[in-house]
């Protein structure tokens, strides 16, 4: 028999390069036209602007959509655990490395390698965040957003506590084009809690079940235009997110297992009505 288990979702945020945060991000999902400038590169806050300069691309998705979600979640930072997930990483990097290493490997670039590791943005938000509770940064190829997204809540019922979940990818370049189809900049974040809050949006039911489940279609124009990133299969959600309306979807987990999921908006102040 499949266990059901419970969540709440406190906090929610996106970025892309037309659609830096969560509030644009609703509106384009639900399928009206990004408005504003295309954004570059994210921004966030928590970093000084010499190493807003210096840290990379997947660094500052990652501590974008965390700083996101924190706000509108109203917990404090220090308190939450965290998962950082991303099938790829920073590929940019990847690829100045390895070309560094193909014709001057003694020009190696120690803040490159430094970058290049995979809980990369994870130190970085333990830095600027102050936080000390664990963290967890993860890969699953193109499951990665589901697999980070069971991870966080696990966790979540686990330790009877919030956690914070970043997911985030880059686009390739150089010769990884060739290998790898990420294309773009894409950033989702979440925060969960074990139970509803002042600012808890949607309580959600999970399970995991086996079976490989088909991935969600996307019904928007913006999401199937960012399709391509790596962390596209989280997309389905924010679709789900953005409509505001009570839900059912299921994020393949590989070959065999699939992550199901019901969403259900909670009412002003997370009250969940009698008749839950």
């Amino acid at each position: 028999m499949t266990r059901t288990h419970t969540a709440c979702i406190d906090g929610v945020a996106f970025w892309a390069p037309t659609l830096a945060g969560w509030p644009a991000a609703r509106a384009a999902l639900r399928g009206g036209q990004p408005t504003g400038r295309p954004h570059r590169r994210p921004s966030p806050h928590g970093l000084a602007a010499n190493e807003r300069r210096r840290a990379p691309d997947s660094v500052l998705l990652a501590l974008e959509v965390a700083e996101q979600a924190l706000a509108a979640s109203g917990h404090a930072a220090v308190d939450l655990a965290s998962v950082f997930t991303s099938a790829h990483g920073d590929l940019p990097i990847t690829d100045a490395l390895c070309r560094t290493l193909a014709k001057t490997p003694l020009m190696l670039s120690p803040t490159r390698f430094h970058h290049s590791v995979h809980n990369a943005a994870s130190g970085y938000w333990a830095m600027a965040s102050h936080c000390h509770a664990a963290s967890t940064a993860l890969a699953a190829y193109e499951h990665s957003f589901a697999a980070g997204l069971l991870e966080a809540l696990c966790l979540c019922e686990a330790d009877a506590r919030p956690v914070l979940l970043a997911a985030y990818d880059t686009e390739a370049c150089g010769a990884l084009v060739s290998v790898n189809r990420s294309r773009g900049l894409l950033a989702l974040g979440l925060v969960l809690a074990p139970r509803p809050g002042v600012c808890s949006a949607w309580a959600l039911q999970w399970s995991v079940g086996p079976g490989a489940a088909a991935p969600p279609p996307l019904r928007s124009a913006a999401a199937q235009a960012l399709a391509h990133n790596a962390i596209a299969d989280g997309l389905p959600l924010a679709e789900a997110l953005a409509a505001g309306t009570d839900t059912a979807l299921s994020l393949p987990l590989g070959a065999g297992l699939s992550l199901h999921l019901a969403l259900r908006a909670l009412p002003s102040g997370g009250v969940v009505a009698a008749d839950a």
